[in-house]
């Protein structure tokens, strides 16, 4: 009995090495795991960061320098004897760069403002169907240039909806501008709207471009991430623009949903509620996480 009793005490004892020897490793492993994943991490934010900078210089570069380019030419044109349609074909670029240098600047701000939750939105009455239509309208040019197919369905008389018009026609913008971008010549762009059913309104942008995968979904929604991040894009561009719009959806009470497959276009379907309840300041980004290192 007494043998009994003492095998079962080693038993018992190796079996609590073994369990702490088994807790020791799955700890280590981990710590292993959370240390990868912090690497990755902080990479990726390095490889945004530099993205991004390198990205942003050459956004504000380039309507710099057709700035001070043709302002130059303009100071100079005593010695050069310039023509009135020069001198106003060159006001006119000067004044093309500016207000492109002034829209990136802007939405570096309003990321910034959005980011430390204290973005605040004007409250108001909006007609959908009317900054719809305008929206679109301003778009027409872009397309033709393009070689696109710019449709528009818009249901009349949409529900007025309560929010900021401002950010409304420029979250529609944003969205409408990317798609016109990525899609090819003879492509097709169409914007429609219609009541969700409950009250409330879901506007949509559906695009034959290039598509996305889910990872690629997942980067160009993520503040300063872009999918085609690279010098060489083929698309000009800050990247800001879907982050931003995704951002004023949701303070509007909404919801942004992308649905995309890579050769297959992208469909970006926006949400709002029947009487959106603009969100007060708070401490927490619609973006949620973003890596400090930006």
């Amino acid at each position: 009995m007494m043998f009994g009793s003492v095998g079962q005490s080693k038993s018992n004892s190796l079996m609590g090495e073994y369990a702490s020897l088994l807790s020791d490793a799955v700890l280590r492993h981990r710590a292993h795991i959370a240390e990868q994943s912090a690497r990755i991490e902080a990479e990726l934010a390095g490889k945004i960061k530099s993205e991004f900078i390198a990205n942003m210089s050459h956004e504000l570069r380039t309507p710099l320098n057709t700035i001070l380019g043709f302002s130059k030419l303009l100071a100079e044109s005593g010695q050069h004897q310039l023509a009135e349609r020069d001198v106003a074909e060159y006001a006119k670029l000067i004044q093309g760069a500016a207000e492109h240098l002034l829209a990136v600047v802007n939405d570096i701000l309003d990321i910034s403002k959005i980011q430390s939750g204290k973005y605040m939105l004007e409250s108001g009455d909006v007609n959908v169907t009317d900054i719809l239509a305008t929206t679109v309208n301003a778009f027409r040019m872009m397309a033709l240039e393009g070689q696109l197919d710019l449709r528009a369905d818009i249901a009349p008389n949409l529900p007025t909806l309560r929010g900021d018009g401002t950010k409304l026609r420029q979250t529609f913008s944003n969205i409408i501008s990317n798609a016109l971008k990525f899609t090819p010549a003879e492509g097709i762009v169409e914007v429609s709207a219609r009541p969700s059913g409950t009250g409330g309104v879901i506007v949509a942008v559906r695009d034959s471009g290039l598509g996305m995968t889910a990872d690629e979904i997942r980067v160009a929604l993520a503040p300063f991430g872009q999918v085609d991040g690279g010098r060489s894009r083929w698309r000009e561009g800050t990247g800001l623009g879907l982050p931003i719009a995704k951002a004023f959806v949701e303070l509007h009470g909404g919801h942004l949903d992308i649905r995309s497959a890579k050769g297959a276009g992208t469909e970006v379907v926006m949400t709002f509620p029947a009487s959106a309840s603009l969100d007060a300041p708070s401490s927490t980004s619609p973006f949620g996480t973003v890596p400090s290192q930006l």
